[in-house]
């Protein structure tokens, strides 16, 4: 490896998240849960450089860009091990990164061979970027992230197009490389394969299909994507104000953790901005809930046993802007460890007022992509029987509810707090769980109770007033998809506060209200906090093997949007999570992903 990368430990080109998988479950986690990745391409064949660039692909990508994700792809030791275990232990093949070959595969290419046509001048680190968005401009950006699923090895390319073109997201994928003549010589043979004709730009030769994409080698960058794309590239390395340098971007960058793969940074919000007016589906629908409108860089580092996600984050500048859950990492952590100690699943929220309504659209956003990627087989369970879509909607219709109207959503913001969610019980009859909220205003919040249950009628749900002790406050609700009815309570604590609850019937509303244990002083919490590090408070926990049991014991299995995942999901033990603030005006949220030893 080039002794100046080795100098470099921050994670110069990087992505987001999960790394793509080479299985048709992949496809499905990685669309649902990371809305950009581009490149760990091969997570190992390092060498060093001949001829080629050494430099961050950020260098060449605009300021200006919404999205930008980069990876090292030919990483040295002990990072290209790390990579290699983890992504092994995840998916249980032998080469967990294949799949990302089909970043490359544009109109007219057949199944690329890595050894042979790109290994020879790949150089060690890649990127992508998304330079403008419109309404529909998120979910384009998703079918690069299909495609590269779908790129896996041995497999096929299936119906997605390469989305950098002129109907397409404007953008490009930018490959650092190692020896640049044989780069252009790759180029060259896509182009001529796509049907590309001669094309230039400030002095820079490239080619162009008939539909607007791009290929060419931009100042020893190889780049591929939208003519609007490479042109912005070419401007960059010429003088225009680089990503690499922005303020934000270059602030983040410097607070980033050691051992990094991959990154995603995003400014929210420019992307909100961009999709206002139409419901956001894609990546701001799932950043906006974390980080508010600010700016965020996530970073992933592997290990032997198992995968960090790093989501540091800046306050949007935005007068009276929330900060997501970055904005109070104490209120949630603090909510997490009121929940009932024997939880296998536990989610500590800061002010729920402010944040829990672009939550509740970030689930319901994911449930609904996650829904159309299963397809028919998806919809033909959903006749059958229970589902795992139908049970994610009934269970977030109530929370959608409590701020369906706007008077009702102005009451919301003044009387909710912090906020928490929990699961217990392993069996179906001993199954608890609830949304807990604490209450700034007892009166408010009990008279939310009757409010949701007239909202909750106005769509057709069947609801009746019940009596549940230790609450002044009670209803009970019949939500379609659910097996078992809510109650939605008012009540008080033991020690004093007012929560209100929506809970898995009668127990579950009891349990909220008085633990046993709190959460705070459990095992699995304190073992949370040691995989977090850094001192890091929970306000997340999931157990992977319990969630599987319950999964097992309602039939969900057999859904097909959980079956795929199911390799996945016993290669996990746990999914912890919190957060901290770092200084400077920057807050980490970090998430811990636990892989079961060997796979």
């Amino acid at each position: 490896m080039h002794a100046a990368r080795v100098a470099r430990p921050q994670p110069v080109g990087s992505l987001l998240g999960v790394p793509l998988l080479s299985t048709q479950s992949a496809r499905r986690l990685t669309a649902a849960l990371m809305p950009a990745v581009i490149a760990s391409l091969l997570a190992g064949c390092g060498s060093s450089h001949t001829s080629g660039t050494v430099a961050d692909p950020a260098s060449a990508v605009p300021a200006a860009a919404h999205v930008y994700a980069g990876a090292i792809v030919r990483p040295g030791e002990p990072l290209k091990g790390a990579a290699r275990s983890a992504g092994s232990a995840l998916t249980h093949q032998a080469d967990p990164y294949l799949s990302l070959l089909g970043a490359l595969q544009t109109e007219g290419s057949g199944k690329l061979d890595y050894k042979t046509e790109v290994a020879p001048w790949l150089g060690e680190q890649a990127g992508i970027f998304l330079a403008t968005v419109d309404a529909s401009a998120e979910a384009r950006l998703g079918q690069l992230l299909s495609l590269l699923a779908q790129g896996q090895a041995g497999g096929s390319r299936g119906s997605v197009a390469f989305p950098f073109a002129t109907h397409g997201a404007q953008g490009a994928v930018v490959l650092d490389t190692s020896d640049v003549g044989k780069a252009r010589s790759f180029l060259e043979t896509q182009a001529k394969r796509a049907g590309a004709h001669a094309a230039s730009y400030r002095g820079v030769s490239y080619q162009l299909t008939a539909g607007g994409t791009a290929f060419g080698i931009v100042d020893r960058f190889a780049v591929i994507g939208s003519d609007s794309g490479l042109r912005s590239v070419v401007d960059t390395t010429l003088g225009a104000p680089s990503l690499e340098h922005s303020a934000a971007y270059a602030k983040l960058l410097g607070s980033a953790p050691s051992g990094v793969l991959a990154h995603l940074y995003a400014n929210a919000g420019s992307l909100l901005s961009a999709v206002r007016g139409a419901r956001a589906n894609g990546l701001s629908a799932v950043l906006s809930p974390l980080s508010g409108a600010g700016p965020v860089n996530v970073s992933l580092i592997p290990s032997n046993s198992s995968f960090a996600v790093d989501a540091d984050a800046l306050p949007d500048s935005t007068p009276g802007a929330h900060g997501g859950l970055f904005s109070s990492a104490a209120e949630g952590a603090q909510a997490f460890g009121e929940l009932p100690g024997d939880s296998w699943l536990g989610l500590g929220v800061p002010d729920a007022g402010a944040t829990l309504p672009s939550v509740v659209q970030s689930v319901q956003a994911l449930v609904s992509f996650a829904g159309s990627l299963a397809g028919a087989n998806a919809e033909a369970q959903r006749s059958s029987g229970l589902s795992a879509s139908g049970l994610l909607k009934g269970l977030l219709l109530p929370l959608s509810a409590l701020t369906s109207s706007s008077e009702a959503a102005r009451s919301f913001h003044v009387w909710a707090g912090a906020a928490g969610l929990f699961a217990s019980g392993s069996g179906l009859l001993e199954l608890k769980g609830a949304s807990v909220i604490n209450s700034k205003s007892p009166g408010l919040s009990r008279a939310a109770v009757a409010q949701l249950g007239a909202a909750l009628r106005r769509s057709g749900v069947s609801v009746q007033a019940t009596s549940i002790p230790g609450t002044d406050a009670a209803v009970t609700a019949k939500v379609a998809d659910l097996p078992v009815v809510l109650d939605i309570a008012n009540g008080h604590a033991a020690n004093g506060q007012t929560k209100f609850v929506i809970g898995l019937g009668e127990p579950s509303v009891t349990a909220a209200l008085s633990p046993s244990s709190p959460l705070s002083g459990a095992a699995s919490t304190a073992a949370a906090a040691s995989s977090l590090g850094e001192g890091i408070q929970p306000s997340v926990l999931v157990d992977f093997p319990t969630l599987l049991t319950v999964l097992e014991g309602v039939g969900l299995t057999e859904d097909p949007t959980i079956s795929a995942l199911l390799p996945e999901l016993r290669s996990l033990t746990t999914l912890s999570g919190g957060g901290k603030p770092l200084g400077n005006g920057v807050a980490r949220f970090r998430f811990v992903l636990g892989l079961r030893p060997g796979g």
